[in-house]
């Protein structure tokens, strides 16, 4: 007799806020909210191209993808979801699809919740 373990997977994000405030620092609130607000939309975007190219096949527009991930995320102090996307680019170049498939699925997680918090950081200061 099988039997199936279900895990549940709730990984939190990790956002930098002192990344936030040196943007602030550096931009005035008006450019670093511009900033931010166009890196928030490229991410998404970003995300769904990435996902979407696994489910084609098309492994180096993946890689491509995740690469602009890592560095969009560094920018606003994304720690977290920039490792996850790093960590996407290294099981495409170790050529493991199941470990590629389970790093896909985190960062997609990771994703979500670190666009959702940064949103809600954004509504908290508004």
């Amino acid at each position: 007799m099988e039997h199936v373990t279900l895990l549940k997977q709730n990984e939190a994000a990790h956002l930098d806020p002192d990344r936030l405030e040196e943007l602030y620092a550096q931009l005035g609130e008006a450019g670093a909210e511009e900033v931010v607000c166009r890196a928030l939309e490229e991410l998404a975007v970003r995300l769904s191209h990435t996902e979407r190219c696994y489910r084609e096949g098309a492994v180096a527009e993946m890689r491509k993808s995740a690469r602009s991930l890592c560095a969009i995320a560094d920018q606003i102090g994304m720690a977290m979801l920039s490792r996850v996307a790093r960590d996407v680019t290294h099981t495409i170049d170790g050529a493991d699809s199941v470990a590629l498939a389970a790093t896909l699925a985190r960062l997609l997680r990771i994703g979500e919740r670190s666009l959702s918090e940064i949103w809600d950081l954004q509504d908290m200061s508004i």
